[in-house]
């Protein structure tokens, strides 16, 4: 199989990264079936297609044509097996907990044709830890997108050691049609490439906030305006969600057993309260008058 051979994509998980995941390969041409199991989601999910593509051709990104040609080519179900009978390469965005992508790997490879190629958009799961559930493994693969996914370029495509050089091959040349930017990282490291790197900032980040040492709001501008980063480490925190920045810290430390992996005090406090950032109006800064 090559690259030619993908027609048909199917999107696990209608969430923030599964439905602009979707739309976006629906835009770069191919035939998208996104599943999940929550309605409310799938509801949310066409209503955000209904509104970005008259949205772009407004703004005379596309023509009419166009955008009523990429709306014919997305679809959302709430049957998995619906989802990826035809499919040629699946992608996986559902929550980042191990034992619900291990029952969920199972069922893909059950109900996915042979030949497609399952892959999941954790961030921080490696695919060796889910691989043996299928009868595919050296078929799957990490396949990092970056939030939000239809504007960030980057795409990490991990091959961990059951990974056969043609399924991250493919994987790479996949996210060239997709005109995404991939890197190839050849061994399964924890955080891959860049969160790894991201974890550093944000750990030394947390560590200042918790010790006093200066404000959300001093931390990030020194990341933006003396680092040049894009944003602050709260900021990408907020957007990308706290809740997944405690989910993560969790189930490194479950794996891990070392209480320093174990999420700070600040982030714990911030997801009990049911303030994940901006998709809940309000985390380390409030969205709510926004």
């Amino acid at each position: 199989m090559n690259i030619d051979d993908i027609k048909n994509i199917s999107i696990i998980g209608a969430g923030n990264m599964g439905h602009q995941i979707s739309l976006h390969c629906a835009i770069k041409g191919f035939n998208v079936k996104c599943s999940d199991i929550s309605q409310d989601m799938l509801d949310k999910a066409n209503a955000f297609v209904d509104k970005y593509l008259p949205g772009r051709v407004a703004k005379g990104k596309m023509t009419e044509a166009e955008a009523k040609a990429i709306r014919a080519r997305i679809s959302f179900t709430n049957s998995l097996e619906e989802c990826v009978k035809e499919a040629d390469y699946v992608i996986e965005a559902a929550v980042e907990v191990l034992h619900i992508k291990r029952k969920l790997f199972a069922d893909l490879d059950k109900f996915s044709p042979k030949h497609a190629i399952l892959a999941t958009n954790s961030s921080f799961l490696v695919s060796s830890k889910i691989a043996d559930v299928t009868s595919r493994p050296d078929k799957v693969c990490n396949l990092h997108f970056f939030n939000p996914a239809l504007v960030m370029k980057l795409v990490e495509v991990v091959q961990g050691p059951h990974v056969s050089d043609e399924t991250a091959q493919i994987s790479m040349d996949l996210c060239k049609k997709l005109d995404k930017v991939p890197v190839h990282v050849k061994k399964e490291v924890p955080g891959f490439l860049l969160n790894r790197i991201f974890k550093v900032i944000s750990q030394e980040a947390l560590w200042m906030l918790e010790m006093d040492v200066a404000s959300v709001e001093d931390i990030d501008k020194a990341c933006v305006f003396g680092a040049g980063h894009p944003m602050g480490p709260f900021t990408l925190m907020d957007l990308t969600g706290i809740d997944l920045t405690y989910t993560m810290g969790m189930e490194n430390f479950r794996a891990s057993g070392d209480r320093a992996d174990l999420p700070s005090p600040s982030v714990v406090k911030h997801f009990n309260n049911g303030e994940f950032g901006q998709k809940s109006g309000k985390g380390w800064y409030d969205y709510s008058k926004k």
